[in-house]
């Protein structure tokens, strides 16, 4: 079972990448249906990994100073949980992909690409070893830059895949540096073992710490979390199902959960939990803050996700352990139902802009009620999804005075925001043409979908908490003072929206000119790392390349033209006359018995 999850999304890239060309649009039907036939795989890998149990294959792979690293796979409730979810959103985002990228000049490297993000992401799931999570890890790092910038002709496509590929090395780096001091703290790197020393106190103290550190960087490098944030919301250029894929189940999600994997190494360690939970906030509410200036409709929705990423973080940070997965189960469904109702509006209106669009919502009849299923479950309003796990989180903070001010921050700009962007596109009177209509069944089946696991995920709160081995203390939703505050600060962002941005024709600047230039240039953190990074490394690099071609080139270059000019001297002389030749040495002998007489 877990080979036919893993393995079947591998066949459908090396079947697409020797024939893809020849099926041509059936190449994503093959796509589509080889991801599928993955999902009753994950349904009974449920039946049979039930809660509290852990099965482990790995097979000799690599000695390496007396010690084995394995291949292999680990199977437990939360690998499972996480492969049906990238199983299932990604089957719905490449049947959407049918319609959406038909008529692509490369729609089968499209789909043979999405298999191979999916295979990536299967691989690192059920990865039982640091090292081979770290391969897996890295190869859905290449295609997440591969998809980004899939339409590679445009300059901002190649120039948003470039910085997301090396933005997220730089955590990648500390995640490295963090597995080989596991290494050699232990002697081990499968991940059952480092776990149980952990919780054992057998590992501690700063090899503790500082490999749990090590580890966060690479998630807050992949999950986009303050101060490796800066690449997300320019990888709106690529397609924007890929935007759903890499938001929704993929790659942003790879940081949560290898977090969420780990957890036992950061929860013997107070220090790492209080970093994975303060950079959780900060990532949260700067996220929110940047998404309420946004106009470009994608980018409002990937602001979204940097700051419900840092929603998942904070819970994890906070000892919320199951409510934190549980947002990034959630999330995985309303985030991409936001962005496949985003492309649905965008395909419709031929435009990104809000401030160019306005009363789509009786031209798109189901995309308009599929983004607000999207945006009530994003703000945490019952009984959508987003509720029993977001409000659990930020009870969780309510011990913690600084935490829990960012957290309800953080939700009543999310509301603002989202709503924001809700009443602009769909509301009012129209800004602009808008010539497309609805898409094909293609479109509309998976947000059908995607609208009713919205609405009801949030009913497995029970199940999953049971599934996880946590059971819950209470049934939820628990009505305490934390709810009805989170509520009524959720609802004051949609109220607020809907008094600011609602039935007016242009929307005009809500906030201060500073503070809203501060919030649209993001902080001014792209800025400063080209200043203090980025243009340095320019400059020694063109000082390299100078040094390279005048100095070291340089000498070779003179050096052989000096052989090649000594060449051409003696070519002068070798003519091929005998005449010359006895004339030259008997010159040659002349001199030669002169200098003898000379020195006698």
């Amino acid at each position: 079972m877990v080979l036919a999850v893993w393995l079947l999304p591998l066949a459908s890239f090396l079947i697409l990448l020797a024939a893809g060309r020849r099926l041509g649009h059936r190449s994503g039907v093959v796509s589509s249906v080889l991801t599928g036939l993955t999902l009753p795989g994950v349904v009974a890998l449920l039946a049979a990994a039930p809660a509290g149990t852990t099965r482990l294959a790995a097979w000799p792979w690599l000695g390496i100073l007396g010690h084995g690293l394995s291949l292999g796979w680990l199977v437990d409730p939360l690998s499972v949980m996480m492969a049906g979810v990238v199983a299932l959103v990604s089957t719905l985002v490449q049947v959407y992909s049918l319609a959406y990228m038909k008529g692509d000049r490369d729609f089968p490297v499209f789909f043979a690409e999405i298999s191979l993000f999916t295979f990536a992401m299967q691989g690192l799931v059920f990865a039982p070893d640091l090292l081979q999570l770290f391969i897996f890890w890295e190869l859905v790092g290449l295609c997440s830059y591969l998809l980004i910038g899939f339409w590679h002709t445009r300059p901002a496509a190649a120039r948003a895949a470039t910085k997301a590929f090396v933005v997220t090395r730089t955590g990648d780096l500390g995640l490295l540096a963090g597995i080989l001091l596991l290494w050699s703290a232990t002697g081990t790197l499968n991940i059952p073992r480092l776990l149980a020393l952990a919780g054992s106190g057998a590992l501690g103290g700063w090899v503790l710490t500082g490999s749990a550190l090590l580890v966060f960087a690479g998630a807050v490098g992949k999950s986009a979390q303050f101060p490796l944030h800066t690449w997300l919301p320019d990888a709106m250029e690529g397609p924007t199902p890929i935007s759903a894929l890499i938001h929704a189940a993929t790659m942003v999600a790879a940081g949560v959960y290898l977090v969420a994997r780990m957890y036992p190494l950061f929860a013997a360690s107070p220090t790492a939990l209080e970093v994975v939970a303060s950079i959780g906030a900060l990532t949260a509410l700067l996220a929110a803050g940047m998404g309420l200036v946004e106009n470009e409709l994608k980018r409002v929705v990937a602001y979204s996700t940097m700051s419900q990423l840092g929603y998942m973080m904070l819970g994890l940070g906070t000892g919320a352990y199951t409510a934190g997965l549980f947002q990034l189960f959630n999330h995985a469904f309303f985030k991409s139902l936001l962005f496949l109702a985003a492309g649905s509006v965008i395909h419709a209106a031929d435009t990104h802009d809000l401030r160019r669009m306005g009363g789509l919502a009786r031209r798109l009849p189901l995309s308009a009620p599929a983004f607000l299923a999207g945006a009530l479950a994003l703000g945490g309003i019952p009984p959508f999804s987003g509720f029993f796990s977001k409000d659990p989180i930020i009870a969780a903070t309510a011990h913690q005075p600084a935490l829990y001010a960012a957290a309800l921050a953080g939700a009543l700009l999310t509301s603002l925001y989202i709503f924001r962007a809700y009443f602009l596109v769909f509301a009012g009177t129209p800004r602009g043409e808008h010539p497309g209509g609805e898409g094909s069944s293609a479109m509309r089946g998976p947000l059908w979908i995607l609208t009713v696991l919205s609405l009801g995920s949030g009913l497995a709160y029970h199940f999953f908490h049971r599934y996880l081995g946590r059971h819950p203390a209470a049934p939820y939703p628990v009505w305490s003072g934390s709810t009805w505050i989170t509520l009524a600060v959720s609802g004051t962002g949609i109220l607020l929206a809907w008094l600011l941005f609602a039935n007016r024709p242009v929307e005009r600047p809500r906030l201060a000119a500073p503070a809203h230039r501060l919030l649209a240039e993001r902080f001014y953190l792209d800025q400063l790392y080209a200043g203090t990074i980025v243009r340095p490394i320019l400059a020694l690099s063109r000082a390299a390349s100078w040094l390279d071609r005048r100095a070291v080139d340089g000498l070779v270059n003179g050096l052989a033209r000096m052989v090649m000019s000594f060449g051409r001297g003696l070519r002068r002389v070798e003519v091929g006359r005998a005449q010359s030749y006895a004339l030259a040495a008997f010159w040659g002998l002349a001199l030669f018995i002169l200098l003898l007489e000379g020195v006698r």
